[in-house]
């Protein structure tokens, strides 16, 4: 687990009155999952929507949104939070990263530039999950 890297992504693309909570979530083994539970059906008062830009449809192969990742200037090396345990808190490919996260039907989110770009997927209620590339482009 790397802090100065999610401490870049929750106050580059979370709500303001979360961060210190969801910052302190993300540093305990104990709170982790309750920091990855706000991403589930709340994500869009969890996260900042006018960073938020929907993937269209059809969005579910990871291939797919890794070139469009890499069309918004992601490069190979990715960091993952996640409710995976295999991805979460790990420096790793974008693709790999994405293999294991899309579709899986948990919230992830894939930093690919940090505080700048990454990929989220929420959790699965119907239907696909939701995707989204979180940018800031300032």
């Amino acid at each position: 687990m790397d802090i100065e890297i999610e401490k870049i992504i929750v106050k580059s693309f979370f709500a303001k009155r979360l961060q210190d909570r969801v910052l302190f979530e993300l540093s305990s083994s104990k709170k982790r999952k309750d920091a990855l539970s706000r991403l589930s059906h709340t994500y869009f008062t969890t996260l900042r929507e006018k960073y938020m830009f929907e993937i269209p449809k059809p969005n579910s192969d990871p291939f797919e949104i890794a070139k469009l990742m890499k069309e918004h200037g992601a490069g190979e090396l990715c960091y993952a939070i996640s409710w995976d345990e295999e991805i979460d808190g790990r420096e790793l490919s974008l693709l790999t990263a994405l293999e294991v996260a899309v579709g899986e039907g948990f919230p992830t989110i894939i930093s690919c530039i940090p505080g700048k770009l990454a990929y989220f997927e929420a959790e699965q209620e119907y239907g696909p999950p939701p995707r989204f590339i979180l940018s800031r482009k300032e």
